[in-house]
């Protein structure tokens, strides 16, 4: 096991013994809010935690926060590491191996995405279907770690029990929920009208900087995943309306209330099914 993997578990240790989790849910920007509605959450913040970085993103904490969930036990990463900010691969997929090594089966990976596609019109949720690699970096270069399979196949990279699962929530409770196939670029820079073109041929419906790596890991150890696009902007080109971070986060806040249902619902089920 890699050393920054190994000392993270040991820290771990008294957080988890009485419950280990059975779900990761990983927040992405706006969208930390549901870590406030955990019961009986104890809270470690990264500082306290070998081999993880702080977090320079508004809009993520920075903390691991361990509770229960519609009666489940769940472990959240309350902001996450980019790559954007310098970090090697191995960096930003460190929590989902940690969570591999708790006895997570699941992960539900969640973002704040531009939209591409002149469906969505924004803010709303965005169930990811497959994804666009153009970040050009993958976290499984190098020494195949212990429990990784050198090849992971990225068929149902995002699981399909799970999409449908999600979708029969949403429809249950009336959340409007998009689906579609996610790009991942590198970031931080917004992408050009260019890009977004591009992108849009290439067969996307979203575009973000994160979430790739971390599938590409949860798969690898076969983990089953579930991605979830906070769609809070029409990408450049696509709007009159100069893009900004503080508008991710603003949409992230309307979109708040329907994300902590359809993510209640998603585990409620999820648990019932385990």
């Amino acid at each position: 096991m890699h050393s920054d993997l190994s000392l993270a578990l040991n820290s771990l240790g008294k957080l988890i013994s009485n419950s280990p989790p059975r779900v990761a849910i990983v927040l992405g920007s706006g969208l930390g809010n549901l870590a406030d509605s955990l019961e009986n959450p104890r809270r470690i913040p990264y500082a306290e935690i070998p081999g993880f970085p702080d977090t320079t993103v508004a809009g993520h904490r920075g903390e691991l926060v361990v509770g229960d969930l519609e009666d489940t036990p769940v472990i959240l990463q309350n902001g996450r590491f980019h790559l954007y900010e310098g970090h090697d691969p191995a960096v930003f997929a460190l929590p989902v191996r940690l969570f591999s090594e708790l006895g997570v089966e699941s992960v539900i990976l969640t973002n704040a995405a531009g939209g591409l596609n002149p469906l969505f019109a924004p803010p709303t949720l965005m169930l990811i279907a497959d994804h666009v690699n153009l970040m050009w970096r993958n976290p499984l270069i190098g020494k195949r770690l212990g429990g990784e399979t050198r090849f992971p196949d990225l068929l149902n990279a995002y699981d399909s029990e799970l999409r449908s699962m999600a979708l029969d929530v949403a429809a249950d409770a009336g959340i409007g929920l998009a689906e579609g196939v996610y790009g991942g670029v590198l970031g931080p820079n917004f992408e050009t009208p260019a890009e977004i073109r591009m992108l849009r041929l290439l067969g996307c419906d979203a575009v973000g900087m994160s979430t790739v790596p971390e599938v590409i890991v949860a798969r690898a150890r076969g983990m089953r995943v579930l991605g979830i696009s906070s769609i809070t902007n029409a990408a450049a080109g696509l709007s009159k309306k100069p893009l900004s971070h503080e508008e991710v986060l603003a949409a992230g806040k309307e979109l708040a209330v329907d994300f902590e249902l359809l993510v209640r619902g998603v585990v409620r089920r999820l648990d019932n099914t385990c």
